[in-house]
């Protein structure tokens, strides 16, 4: 390359010398690279590269800048800059170079040197790590300067505006998401608004007339306009429960309303959300049946390590699948509630039949609990008969009965006198182990299917059997009735051993409605006996109800002479064993005070269990003291059978479905005899047409 003119090359010189004293007022500190300068074979000889560039020494400059001789070397033949601030470091460094500079080695200059090295358009900066940058920021050819935190540093006003304009955004974001959330809320209230009106011209519709006008018809003309408006409320509750279940828990086991998060107390099956899918069909929630059918054929997988009851998985899951199958005809519900069913089926392989009541969902593991001193429970050993039959009928796969009806055939042959079994079992031997008798909790569904294979059997000679062991335990269940004084109110006491316990649980409330459906298979007089029994037992669970400050029950109540009864333990988890006797008796008496006191009893889940992300129970029903809870079966079961309470009791009859302790309804099968108990529909089944009975109207 030829020299350049002097007078050119000075007037460039000085110009970059004017940057350069401004640049490099920030350089405070020593630059310490003159060790590594003398072992690094990659630069040339400065002097070389000064007389390619026509520059002599006597144009290499010293300034002193904020206390510190800094050595200013510029080679604009090779754009480089060097700053330094010893003064033997140039003579040392000049000494050292013994080969040219390669341009391309900038990135082996960063790693010997230990410095940065830095290049902006048509420049390389040579500093401290510290301080490359901030030369680099201050050059005017650099675009990126402003997002550099030190650009702001050495400008407070800039700096100060920026906060302000950050304050400004944040609480700008803030505010729109209060709105959005304010506006959810809003969209909510309208959306239950809006299937309200929906219904209602659904309804109009119906009844109009060829010529516009409405037509009488014996629907309208029987049905109470308060039932209707009643029915309407619950549903709106379900709603709302939905609602703030689809918004905070997704997906998970159950909602805890307060803190506005799912938990996964079975495992993270959506337990809420099975358990919901039969009530939504009901109330003909259509797009929220839909957005949670799509969730069960995507994402509910029952491949995991989690030991499951058997007991909770069969009703909710098993039973709410099979139950949205019977109302839809979908069959993806069904092979979900396969798939489930064979995960669970290993339980029952114990040396009596009787099965063990957790389970490995992933590897099949079968166990006991052990608190329970390895027996099984009764009631969760009993209580699967109805889904697992269900699911063979279904299916047309023998195996899921066999296994079930072999626990009803074990404890058939040491079934005592009275009917009544303590609430643990050995699973080796079948046999009963010394515990309490309860119609309570552990004890209660267990009679309860007793009654309801009869009525799936289409009350057979197959299912005979069922009926006269459900019949031995009423009587058993009468020795444990007793009233209170002085209000006279009928209770079941618990026994244990040869003593009573004068104890009654809430649990122990579905016995009304129970013994009100079997009443139908008696005789007249024992039928009426029976029945009158139901009622007076309903009336003492009502009871449990209007006795507190909150009108809701506590968890179990004590009884004592003189003084009728007291709360025992008080908090209610939004249970619906009244409301389930309340619908029963009304519809098999047609008595309204039933559904006054059902109505009752919602109003007071309104006022003391409701909040804004959805229903929770009271820690103390005294207080009104709330906990965090959404159980599950308060959608599956408390407001389904609340809004068939105000329904006409076509829907869902109790001639076409048998509901399972969980509530959710399976279709009742033409059966003849035994061997057209299993497989009778096959593995295909065509959807209802309507919800509605034999019996509209």
């Amino acid at each position: 390359m030829g020299k350049r003119p002097r007078k050119k090359i000075m007037k460039k010189r000085s110009k970059l010398s004017n940057l350069l004293k401004v640049e490099l007022v920030v350089l405070a500190s020593h630059l310490q690279v003159k060790q590594q300068l003398k072992t690094l074979p990659q630069l040339h000889s400065i002097h070389q590269v000064m007389l390619k560039g026509g520059y002599e020494e006597n144009q290499l400059g010293w300034e002193t800048i904020a206390g510190g001789r800094v050595l200013i070397v510029s080679l604009y033949v090779d754009d480089l800059i060097f700053t330094g601030n010893d003064e033997k470091m140039f003579e040392e460094f000049k000494g050292s170079m013994k080969r040219e500079f390669d341009m391309s080695d900038i990135g082996r200059m960063k790693y010997f040197l230990g410095v940065e090295v830095v290049q902006s358009s048509d420049r390389i900066f040579i500093s401290q790590k510290k301080y490359a940058n901030e030369v680099l920021e201050r050059t005017s050819t650099n675009r990126w300067r402003y997002l550099h935190m030190s650009y702001y540093l050495k400008r407070p006003t800039r700096l100060a505006l920026l906060l302000i304009a950050f304050v400004t955004v944040t609480i700008i974001i803030w505010d729109r998401q209060t709105l959005t959330s304010e506006h959810e809320v809003v969209v909510s209230k309208l959306k239950e608004e809006l299937i309200r009106l929906q219904d209602q011209l659904q309804d109009v519709k119906k009844n109009l007339g060829d010529g516009g006008e409405i037509k009488p018809t014996k629907k309208n003309q029987d049905e109470d306009p308060i039932d209707i408006e009643r029915r309407q409320k619950v549903k709106e509750a379900m709603l709302h429960a939905w609602t703030s279940y689809e918004k905070y828990a997704w997906g998970q086991d159950e909602l805890q309303p307060q803190s506005k998060n799912g938990v996964n107390s079975f495992g993270g099956l959506g337990a809420t959300l099975i358990d919901s899918l039969d009530t939504l069909y009901i109330m003909d929630l259509k797009e929220e049946f839909q957005k949670a059918r799509e969730w069960v054929a995507k994402s509910l997988d029952f491949n995991k390590n989690y030991d499951a009851s058997v007991f909770e998985t069969t009703i909710r899951v098993v039973g709410g699948l099979l139950s949205a199958y019977d109302l839809s005809g979908d069959t993806m519900f069904l092979e979900k509630a396969k798939d489930i069913g064979d995960r669970l089926l290993p339980a029952w392989d114990t040396p009596s039949g009787i099965p063990y009541n957790r389970i490995n969902l992933a590897l099949g593991n079968a166990h006991n609990q052990g608190w329970t001193g390895g027996d099984s429970i009764l009631a969760d050993s009993g209580t699967e008969q109805l889904e697992f039959i269900a699911l063979s009928q279904r299916t047309g796969d023998p195996k899921y009965q066999q296994k079930v009806e072999n626990v009803i055939t074990q404890l058939r042959k040491t079934f005592p006198a009275d009917g009544l079994l303590p609430i643990y079992i050995n699973p080796h031997t079948g046999s009963s182990s010394y515990s309490t008798i309860t119609f309570g909790a552990m004890g209660d569904s267990f009679y309860e299917y007793l009654l309801k294979v009869w009525v799936q059997g289409n009350k057979t000679e197959a299912v005979k059997h069922y009926r006269e062991m459900w019949e031995t335990s009423m009587q058993g269940l009468v020795s444990l009735i007793r009233k209170t004084s002085p209000s006279s109110f009928t209770y079941i006491c618990e026994k244990n051993g040869d003593s009573l316990s004068h104890k009654m649980d809430e649990l122990a409330c579905f016995a009304p409605g129970m013994l009100a459906l079997g009443s139908f298979g008696y005789e007249p007089d024992k039928a009426g006996k029976f029945l009158s029994l139901a009622e007076e037992l309903a009336w003492t669970c009502y009871n449990f109800y209007q006795s507190t400050p909150t009108k809701l029950a506590g968890e179990n109540y004590y009884f004592r002479s003189e003084k009728d009864m007291s709360v025992g333990t008080s908090w209610n988890i939004l249970r619906p064993e009244t409301v389930e006797s309340l619908l029963y008796l009304w519809r098999l008496t047609g008595n309204k005070t039933y559904q006054e006191w059902g109505w009752n009893i919602f109003q007071a889940f309104e006022k003391n269990s409701r909040i804004d992300s959805g229903y929770v129970g009271l820690k103390d029903v005294n207080t009104g003291a709330k906990d965090n809870m959404m159980q599950s079966f308060f959608l599956a079961e408390t407001l389904k059978y609340l809004y068939l309470l105000f329904s006409p009791p076509s829907v869902i009859s109790f001639d076409e479905w048998v509901f399972n302790t969980e509530a959710h309804p399976l279709r009742i099968t033409p059966q003849h005899n035994k061997g057209e108990n299993v497989g009778a529909l096959g593995a295909k089944q065509k959807p209802p047409s309507r919800l509605f009975g034999r019996k509209e109207g």
